[in-house]
């Protein structure tokens, strides 16, 4: 069966530099050792994987009517994903992130242009009609829907669809606890990574936060990097999925493609250990590409990843 997925995302060009010793500082010139134009943002990496696992995926969004926002509804034509509602608004500029990416880690610089320009008025009544499941992938850096997340999933949630959400990074580092929390109680599946998940729930460890997480909410799976992801329950269970070893090339997108890996686990019925295994293999092979949405894997790309490879 195949599941109509709609994101409703944030639209921006990343411009990737990797290298061993590439974090800027003041008066020095340092070199790159690959530079590449790549499709950004967290919820279109998400959307490009879903689409590229077997999901069928509508995209959500605003882009400026500039060569980035070309480029931007190009690649996702070209991942299979339907652009007919992505609004090309004249007014703005495209968004951009710089992503700075070591095999360890990455630092990211935006500029955010169409980036906070999502609202409501975009949102097509097909989400709840002809939707499976909903998703979105930046709580923060949406600002035009951060006010309006609780009646959308409250509305898809009245129509059957199910619901999931990441929030990236806060660059205000608020956090909207209180935010987050009622609109837990609308959604599937809560997808932070670790460093969001201790913030936006103040803990020292993960059972910490875990324990401020309301009572009333859907699974929470909290993305732990190279030490792989652990799961909770909606009935308070905890479950640890292991990481798989592998040697990254570029770390862009690999929580992203774990959200697309743990959706279309959760939307084709996979237990909870099958799905979690399987989010952390999407995110593994990530590592493994330069760029978030290049080379994706199928379906079965990943089922022969998890086959083969060894977990720590």
């Amino acid at each position: 069966m195949t599941h109509r997925v709609f994101i409703l995302g944030e639209l921006n060009v990343d411009l990737i530099l990797t290298g061993i010793d590439i974090l800027p500082e003041w008066n020095k010139e340092k070199l790159a050792d690959t530079f590449e134009l790549a499709m950004g943002s967290s919820s279109a990496i998400t959307a490009c994987v879903l689409a590229g696992l077997g999901a069928d995926v509508s995209f959500v969004g605003v882009v400026g009517d500039d060569d980035y926002g070309r480029f931007m509804i190009g690649s996702l034509r070209q991942a299979g994903i339907d652009t007919s509602y992505v609004t090309v608004d004249p007014a703005i500029r495209t968004g951009v992130t710089i992503s700075m990416s070591t095999a360890k880690d990455r630092a990211l610089l935006t500029y955010m242009g169409s980036i906070r320009s999502l609202e409501p008025r975009h949102i097509p009544e097909a989400a709840y009609m002809q939707g499976n499941h909903i998703h979105f992938g930046s709580y923060f850096l949406q600002e035009g829907m951060r006010g309006h997340w609780q009646d959308v999933f409250a509305k898809a949630r009245n129509a059957g669809v199910t619901t999931s959400f990441d929030t990236g990074w806060d660059p205000n580092e608020d956090w909207h606890a209180d935010a987050i929390g009622r609109l837990l109680t609308a959604t599937d599946l809560f997808i932070p990574s670790r460093d969001e998940f201790t913030r936006i729930f103040p803990g020292s460890t993960l059972e910490e936060s875990a324990a401020r997480l309301p009572e009333s909410r859907g699974r929470v799976a909290v993305k732990c990097g190279g030490a792989g992801a652990v799961l909770y329950g909606a009935d308070g269970s905890r479950l640890e999925g292991k990481p798989f070893r592998v040697t990254p090339v570029d770390t862009t997108g690999a929580g992203d493609s774990f959200n697309a890996g743990l959706i279309y686990g959760f939307l084709s019925g996979m237990s909870d250990p099958d799905m979690l295994m399987f989010a952390n293999a999407s995110g593994a092979l990530a590592t493994q590409r330069i760029g978030g949405a290049g080379s994706v894997p199928r379906h079965e790309d990943v089922l022969a990843f998890i086959a083969g490879a060894k977990t720590d």
